[in-house]
């Protein structure tokens, strides 16, 4: 075990044109094994972040690492270890479910009886496992999402980075996302993901960072933030301190 943070983000900020700043100077740390929720409204600078800590996004101001590595020096060695599912899963309409998750598997290297048992054992969950010889193209939004989830575990990341990750998500897939997320972290993976579903971040997270306005007003471990109160009330003061 090394001791550097999973994810560390120091002093990042971004602007948009006319030097108005989307999000402004943002650290903060996630540790092997720990669920770190990322709230705040839409547009206060989420998916900004989270589009630069996986390499999607450039910037100039700041540092990002993951597992040591430098996000802007070494994108490879950061993509190798992280797994990213965003908002609205882009992904090949032309192929089925199952040439998608092959293809993933293929480029990570990952053996055909691991591959194998790991997409059994996620599809069977998420429950579209008889819909994985259907066309992408032909997938409902959740059915899209469910299938970018599978895809994201297949090479076993280190880190795992969501995006508002249960919006769109019946209660059973919300519920299978969870114990997964739960299941990783217990085996040393890092999770961030952003979302503005409060109770599900409550009952998730054991660290927790809120961003309003670009910057962050309160981050620390759940209990810390809450003092026995509830997230969605911390949130509210948080949010209501100018």
């Amino acid at each position: 075990m090394s001791d550097h943070a999973m994810l560390e983000i120091r002093h990042y900020s971004k602007s948009y044109g006319a030097g108005k700043k989307a999000v402004d100077d943002v650290s903060l740390s996630v540790e092997r094994g720990d669920i770190y929720g990322f709230i705040g409204h839409n547009g206060a600078g989420k998916s900004t972040t989270i589009r630069a800590v996986v390499g999607v996004l450039d910037f100039t101001e700041g540092e990002i690492t993951i597992d040591g590595h430098s996000v802007r020096d070494e994108p490879m060695a950061c993509k190798r270890v992280t797994a990213y599912i965003p908002d609205n899963p882009d992904l090949y309409e032309n192929l089925t479910g199952i040439q998608y998750l092959n293809f993933v598997a293929d480029v990570f290297g990952i053996g055909a009886a691991e591959r194998e048992a790991r997409i059994r054992k996620y599809a069977d969950l998420f429950e579209i496992t008889n819909d994985l010889g259907d066309l992408i193209g032909a997938y409902s939004h959740g059915m899209k999402q469910k299938l970018a989830i599978i895809s994201a575990l297949i090479h076993r990341p280190k880190l795992l980075v969501l995006d508002e990750p249960f919006v769109g998500l019946d209660p059973k897939a919300t519920y299978a996302l969870k114990e997964i997320m739960r299941d990783m972290c217990r085996q040393g993976t890092a999770v961030f993901f952003s979302t503005h579903v409060l109770d599900v971040a409550e009952k998730l997270c054991n660290k927790v960072a809120i961003i309003k306005r670009g910057r962050i007003v309160a981050s620390g471990p759940m209990e810390a933030l809450t003092e026995g109160h509830s997230l969605e009330q911390a949130f509210l003061e948080a949010d209501g301190d100018e």
